[in-house]
């Protein structure tokens, strides 16, 4: 079994409507509450990184299993949202929603689109984020496929 640990180091120097930051080896970024929830809205937020989080992992998974599949694709690009919900005073992550937009190459048959298609929806099971969140946050995928 191999296993991986990432690390991340913050930094928070006042109170609730501060601005902290967030770094890693390879970003650093501000960080504070979104103007939503009544902050500053400096840098980017737990909210949007949950959703960089699941948004990047479902796209890099789902190119894989193309590769595999040997997919020919022009380009792959995604917009994914994420629903918060604030009730009586408690914020709750609700919803993320996927909408990967999938360009194939000239030489795309009927059986490529049909396999494309099976794998936008796989890549949302398959991905380690959507699977560590299952059960508290509901991933769906609203699939386009381009020729």
């Amino acid at each position: 079994m191999a296993r991986h640990s990432f690390h991340i180091s913050t930094d928070w120097p006042g109170l609730r409507n501060d601005v902290g930051t967030l770094s890693s080896e390879n970003f650093h970024t501000k960080i504070s509450i979104p103007p939503e929830m009544d902050g500053p809205g400096i840098g980017t937020n737990p909210d949007e990184m949950l959703l960089g989080a699941a948004a990047t992992c479902y796209i890099i998974t789902l190119a894989a299993m193309l590769e595999r599949s040997h997919i020919s694709k022009r380009d792959l690009q995604m917009t994914s949202e994420g629903i918060v919900e604030v009730e009586k005073g408690v914020i709750t992550y609700k919803e993320i929603i996927h909408r990967p937009i999938l360009t194939l190459g000239p030489s795309t048959t009927k059986k490529d689109i049909t396999i494309a298609e099976k794998l936008m929806m796989k890549a949302e099971q398959s991905c380690m984020i959507t699977r560590a969140i299952k059960g508290n946050v509901t991933v769906s995928v609203a699939p386009e496929i381009h020729m």
